[in-house]
């Protein structure tokens, strides 16, 4: 009687688990003292996902600008080496944790996604900046 309880509660489990995308285990969240040490590793690359205007007016040394909001954002990425890897940011966290999503569905495996704040607190906290 047991058995018969226990199987449908097993196959259940196993459903859920096996619906779950291989893309959260491309991403680590993390904050600002996290990304920082992130970035100081120059085999990473830094990607600014915010619009051409914001990243004109200030965004950090070095970093790319791929518009997580255009529409050619797709092909932009795809331009990119997947085996690399990729450090996001944005405003406040919210284009970079899509950008970053995006990103692992099209099948990179290396993205930390700085999704506790944006580019204003990494000024803020003496990070180089350009523009």
């Amino acid at each position: 009687m047991k058995i018969k309880t226990f199987t449908p509660v097993l196959v259940a489990l196993l459903a859920l688990t096996s619906c779950s995308s291989g893309s959260d285990l491309a991403i680590t969240n993390v904050d600002a003292q996290s990304f920082l040490s992130k970035i100081e590793d120059k085999t990473v690359t830094v990607v600014d996902v915010r619009t051409a205007q914001e990243y004109q007016e200030g965004h950090l040394a070095n970093a790319l600008n791929i518009n997580v909001e255009s529409p050619d954002f797709a092909s932009a990425i795809a331009n990119l080496d997947k085996t690399k890897e990729y450090a996001l940011y944005c405003r406040s966290g919210r284009r970079s944790t899509v950008a970053a999503n995006e990103m692992a569905k099209a099948g990179f495996t290396l993205i930390t996604n700085y999704n506790k704040g944006g580019f204003t607190d990494l000024a803020n906290l003496g990070v180089a900046t350009s523009k």
